[in-house]
């Protein structure tokens, strides 16, 4: 659709929902997606195609790095929000991506987004909105379609793989060095 591939991000949430409404206008059926797009894996990419194939326009929601750390813990995200959008305006089948930071204190999600553009399709991967959630979006959307994961690959199950397998291990090789410098007077006192 762009040969900047960079003018897909629009920053601006009363810009894109003009440019929704024209399209919509035109007959263009919009999709809409929200993730954190973390660690951007295979599984991701086979989810946004899908999505794509639910309609002729897909907008990626890209989740704050605020409200990721409000759900997924202070480690996350692992890449900057900025960095996440980039890198969904790589893939051919996304036409737009903005930011989604509508997120209270409390992680509660408040359908900033999907009030505005009013998507044809909202499409969300299992277990990732409650019940609840669910049945809101179609207040606001004509069609809500939930995906299954599609890959093994997720961004927590990589993250929790590298913990178990790699830096656990190494941490605990470390320990009887750790004592030994320690009884020998060779760590500063209260260092470890």
């Amino acid at each position: 659709m762009f040969d900047d591939h960079l003018k897909k991000i629009v920053s601006d949430l009363a810009a894109l929902k003009k440019i929704a409404e024209g399209l919509q206008e035109a007959g263009a059926k919009i999709v809409v997606t929200i993730g954190s797009w973390d660690q951007l894996h295979i599984g991701h990419g086979r989810y946004l195609k899908k999505a794509k194939k639910a309609g002729d326009i897909l907008i990626a929601g890209v989740d704050s790095d605020r409200a990721i750390k409000l759900y997924k813990g202070p480690t996350r995200p692992m890449i900057p929000e900025r960095e996440r959008m980039e890198m969904l305006s790589y893939m051919a089948f996304v036409d737009f991506i903005t930011l989604v930071d509508d997120v209270d204190d409390k992680g509660k999600w408040q359908y900033e987004l999907v009030t505005a553009i009013k998507p044809d399709v909202f499409v969300a991967v299992v277990d990732s909105y409650p019940k609840d959630q669910l049945e809101e979006l179609k207040k606001y959307c004509k069609e809500v379609i939930v995906l299954e994961r599609q890959a093994e690959t997720s961004t927590s199950n990589q993250l929790h793989k590298m913990m178990k397998e790699f830096i656990a291990p190494m941490i605990k090789s470390l320990i009887p060095m750790i004592k030994f410098l320690k009884e020998h007077g060779m760590l500063p006192e209260g260092e470890i």
